[in-house]
């Protein structure tokens, strides 16, 4: 994925350092666009290992409106566990649980998870209910009926109900594009976590609009991934510096259950990575 690569070394050689909510620290760079023709491979980095379980895990729980981290927890994806739980410390419940020991309570209680497992009207809840829009069905409709229309946007930013959100969306508007029989995926992401998160965002959204293209009848074309603020925290640089030294490798090939035809009747085995071949995972602490 040099994609990816040549943003991690832009971001070094013109990033401006910059302090952020978390109080980090990060190397900066404002509006950054990079592209993949998801006829080359799938996009799923090779520098090091990307968890694509969770990838494929969040993405449907997106989709079925899901704003509750139980679902996740239930199936072993931790990506979303570290805001619900900083919520929680804040509690007169709080008797000094580890963020484990609260995964545990959210997967084996099921009242602890409606009260504690929420994270507002994030993705989900906007993809699915957006004032009253079904977004997705919209998009759907559009693609069916009209797939020449400059108006199928999907938005998970509702300045109405930030305030309600555990963490206000990154990635917040995506726009469909046909042409030739292709259908294409732009998304603007606000702010992009280049190491931890982005990864994550760039498999995502392909793969979303893999599930897409199939159940509309067309074939796939690019997805564009334009960034807003996108930065490298400073705990991370070592972390990215090692994927530089590491040479990218041919990407892997997705494979969608040919036999679904509804959004929302994917399921987690309906999706197989074929001749995948990173180098090792490289960890790194999220910034909450």
């Amino acid at each position: 994925m040099k994609t990816y690569l040549d943003l991690c070394q832009h971001v070094l050689d013109h990033g401006s350092e910059k302090m952020d909510r978390t109080q980090t620290g990060t190397k900066s760079v404002f509006g950054y666009q990079m592209r993949f023709n998801l006829k080359d491979g799938f996009p799923l980095l090779t520098t090091k290992k990307v968890f694509l379980k969770a990838v494929i895990h969040e993405l449907l729980w997106f989709i079925s409106g899901d704003t509750n981290i139980k679902y996740l927890v239930d199936h072993d994806v931790r990506i979303w566990n570290e805001w619900p739980y900083e919520i929680y410390q804040k509690s007169p419940d709080y008797r000094g649980e580890s963020l484990t020991e609260f995964a545990e309570k959210i997967k084996n209680d099921a009242e602890f998870a409606e009260k504690y497992g929420d994270l507002g009207p994030v993705y989900g809840a906007q993809w699915r209910n957006f004032n009253g829009v079904d977004q997705i069905d919209y998009l759907i409709q559009e693609l069916k009926h009209n797939p020449d229309s400059r108006r199928m946007i999907l938005s998970a930013w509702n300045p109405r109900e930030i305030g309600s959100m555990a963490l206000p969306p990154c990635h917040t508007l995506i726009q469909f594009y046909v042409s030739d029989g292709k259908l294409s995926l732009q998304l603007y992401q606000r702010s992009a976590d280049i190491f931890l998160g982005l990864p994550f965002n760039i498999a995502s959204y392909a793969l979303f609009l893999m599930m897409v293209a199939q159940v509309t009848g067309f074939e796939v074309g690019d997805f564009v991934h334009t960034i807003g603020d996108a930065h490298i925290y400073l705990n991370h640089l070592d972390q990215i510096n090692l994927q530089l030294s590491r040479d990218p490798r041919p990407l892997p090939k997705m494979v969608l259950n040919p036999a679904v035809k509804a959004i929302e009747d994917f399921k987690f085995e309906d999706f197989e990575l074929v001749d995948y071949n990173p180098h090792p995972l490289i960890k790194g602490k999220v910034a909450v």
